[in-house]
């Protein structure tokens, strides 16, 4: 109960400031969708993977490029609000935590969406979209989400995309095979990724397949598909043989002011 008051109140927190800053910070998009000043001249592009896919290492990559803002996910903070660990706690028991980590997470998400952007080029680790359509959506359809759950985070997701404008120009999926992503799991050593089984991981792998390559729920933009089964030489060469597609995403947004119309698969 601590813990999920804390959620509730970092919501109306964040409520709060978005209403504080948007005569100042914000306007509306042609659509009538909010968003902050400035947001629709700088281009945004999305990192997608399953865990262990190598997102971490493609930003890493990409932060040495001058006018490159890299966003990772926020997990120190899904690991300690107000003391505690909702990230560990859903590993743990996902029927009772699920609905808790995830309404955090969309709003952190929303959060990095929102920030304003300090360079020409923001490049994301996952999006707000990932969250529902990947984790919101396995952990319902593995049981594991009562339905009203379910139904009140989709709600909630609905809402934000609605009436809030989160610009993506690109997303680039790191496609990498489930055994790969549960060795380098293994590898690792993360506490809380301890007790993810193989199980989850494909389930997570299949939702990706589903959303970027079959097109099971809506895209908000063009897919760059990456094969990153490859050890970390390999694929930074792969990172730079697709530098300039990656990037064009950037002059895309600066020269005609929306997303290219182009599918990339590699």
């Amino acid at each position: 109960m601590v813990l999920w008051l804390g959620v509730v109140k970092g919501l109306r927190e964040h409520g709060r400031r978005w209403g504080s800053h948007q005569t100042r910070a914000s306007t509306r998009a042609g659509n009538g969708k909010l968003m902050r000043n400035g947001q629709d001249k700088k281009a945004v592009i999305c990192i997608e993977g399953n865990i262990a896919s190598g997102k971490t290492t493609c930003l890493e990559y990409f932060s040495r490029t001058n006018n490159i803002e890299i966003l990772t996910e926020p997990i120190s903070k899904w690991r300690n609000v107000r003391g505690h660990n909702p990230l560990a706690l859903m590993y743990q028991d996902p029927e009772r935590w699920g609905i808790t980590l995830q309404t955090y997470v969309q709003l952190t998400m929303l959060d990095r969406h929102q920030a304003p952007l300090d360079a020409p080029v923001r490049m994301m680790e996952r999006s707000l979209y990932s969250a529902k359509y990947i984790f919101v959506e396995n952990l319902f359809k593995s049981g594991k989400m009562p339905e009203v759950d379910y139904a009140v985070l989709s709600e909630w997701f609905d809402w934000i995309t609605t009436n809030v404008h989160i610009p993506i120009d690109l997303i680039v999926y790191l496609q990498t095979s489930p055994e790969t992503c549960h060795e380098r799991l293994r590898l690792r050593c993360r506490e809380e990724e301890k007790v993810i089984p193989l199980a989850y991981v494909e389930s997570i792998h299949q939702l990706y397949e589903d959303w970027l390559i079959n097109h099971s729920k809506p895209l908000p933009a063009p897919v760059l598909v990456i094969p990153a089964d490859h050890d970390l030489q390999k694929m930074l060469v792969e990172y730079e043989e697709h530098r300039d597609r990656i990037l064009a995403a950037a002059g895309s947004r600066g020269s005609q002011g929306h997303s290219p119309s182009l599918k990339l698969c590699i």
